[in-house]
C-alpha cells in the first residue's frame, strides 16, 4: 500500500482493492472487441528504452488497457479516486504507482517517477491532470525529463464510436467493435541544464506536439 493510502481505514483499503480490480476485470471486458492500429512503428513496446510518456487526462481509460501488463508506472492522484485508480491499474499489470499531483503531493511523486525511470521502467504522466485545465500540461513532467535525461515521447489516441464522458477532461469510452488508433509524435527533448525558460519552453512544444496529433487523429478516425 502506498503511503497515500496508510491513513485509510482497512474498510476503504479493502472496498478500492476488490472494486479496483473488478473495475480492471470489467476494462479487459469491454477493450477485448476494440480494433486497435498503431500509427507506424511502437517506440514503447515490446522492447523499448525507459521512456517518459505523456498523454492527454481524456485518454485514460484507453491507455490504461493499451499498456497493460508491460510492467509501465503510472502517476496518480493521492486522492480518494486516485486509490481506485491505483487498484485498478494493479489489475492491469502495472507496476506500483508514483502517488501525488501538481496539487498535492507532488515533489514525492517527482523523486518517485524519477527512481522508477532510472532503474529501468517506463512511466507516463497525464500531463493535464489531475484537474485540468484540458490539453495544457503541466510542468512537471517536464522537470522529470530533465532529472531523469530522457526525452518526453508524446503519445495520443482517439475512438470511433466512443462515449465522451461530462468530465472537465471528456474522458473517452470506446463502444464494443470500436476502431481505436494510437499515434505517438517526436520525442520532446529536454537539456538537463534547462533553465526555467528553457523547460517552459519545452512544456510548450509538448503541448504544441500533443494537441497536434490530438486533432489530426480526431479528425480522421471516423474517416
Amino acid at each position: 500500500m502506498s503511503p497515500a493510502g496508510g491513513t485509510r481505514s482497512f474498510g476503504h483499503r479493502v472496498r478500492t482493492a476488490l472494486l479496483g480490480r473488478a473495475a480492471a476485470l470489467l476494462l479487459r471486458v469491454w477493450a477485448a472487441t476494440w480494433r486497435v492500429t498503431t500509427d507506424g512503428p511502437d517506440p514503447l513496446v515490446p522492447d523499448h528504452e525507459p521512456a517518459v510518456a505523456a498523454f492527454w487526462h481524456r485518454n485514460i481509460l484507453i491507455a490504461a488497457w493499451y499498456y497493460r501488463d508491460l510492467g509501465f508506472s503510472v502517476a496518480v492522484s493521492r486522492s480518494k479516486d486516485g486509490d481506485l485508480i491505483a487498484a485498478a491499474l494493479a489489475g492491469l499489470g502495472y507496476q506500483e504507482t508514483a502517488r501525488g499531483s501538481s496539487t498535492r503531493g507532488g515533489a514525492s511523486a517527482l523523486r518517485e517517477l524519477h527512481r522508477l525511470v532510472t532503474s529501468g521502467a517506463t512511466v507516463s504522466v497525464q500531463t493535464d491532470g489531475p484537474q485540468g485545465p484540458p490539453r495544457v500540461s503541466k510542468i512537471g513532467i517536464v522537470t522529470l525529463a530533465r532529472l531523469s535525461g530522457r526525452p518526453v515521447q508524446p503519445v495520443t489516441f482517439a475512438a470511433h464510436p466512443a462515449f465522451r464522458f461530462k468530465s472537465w477532461d471528456q474522458t473517452i469510452l470506446p463502444w464494443p467493435f470500436a476502431r481505436v488508433r494510437c499515434r505517438y509524435g517526436e520525442p520532446v527533448p529536454v537539456p538537463t541544464d534547462a533553465d526555467e525558460d528553457a523547460e517552459e519552453a519545452a512544456r510548450q512544444h509538448l503541448d504544441d506536439a500533443l494537441n497536434a496529433l490530438t486533432d489530426d487523429l480526431d479528425a480522421t478516425i471516423s474517416r
